[in-house]
């Protein structure tokens, strides 16, 4: 079974570590944290920077939140990380035969169920910040 992407988790544990260690946070930093190599932090921080949620200094000057954590949602951070493919989480397998019953109307059917999924997803990660997350683990 194929997985949604990690980088949603290792950007909520990036800014999360911002967060908290705003003095420390270098790529190796949070690279050593997330145990993970440090390619993988550059691009997700790229990411993170291109929708305005952090500011990155080069060299080892390291990282810094653009905003407040109160202010940064769970579904920001996962919009931002481009977690899904032309914004839908899940996929519909192609080429079903549509002389059959099914074949023919599963895409539209089941569609329909899993917009409603997603949509239900994102806004329960619209009501969590990450100060809430932080206050959990602090």
């Amino acid at each position: 079974m194929k997985q949604i992407s990690t980088r949603f988790s290792i950007a909520v544990h990036t800014l999360s570590l911002i967060a908290v260690s705003p003095n420390d946070c270098t790529g190796d930093f949070i690279a050593g944290s997330v145990n993970t190599n440090p390619v993988v932090i550059r691009r997700i921080m790229g990411m993170l920077k291109k929708a305005g949620l952090v500011d990155v200094r080069p060299g080892v000057g390291g990282a810094s939140l653009l905003k407040d954590p109160s202010q940064i949602t769970l579904l920001d951070i996962y919009r931002a990380v481009n977690v899904t493919e032309e914004n839908q989480l899940f996929r519909i397998h192609e080429n079903p035969n549509i002389r059959c019953p099914v074949g023919r109307n599963i895409e539209q059917v089941l569609q329909a169920e899993l917009r409603d999924a997603q949509s239900v997803m994102e806004q329960r990660l619209a009501q969590t910040t990450l100060a809430d997350l932080i206050g959990r683990f602090t």
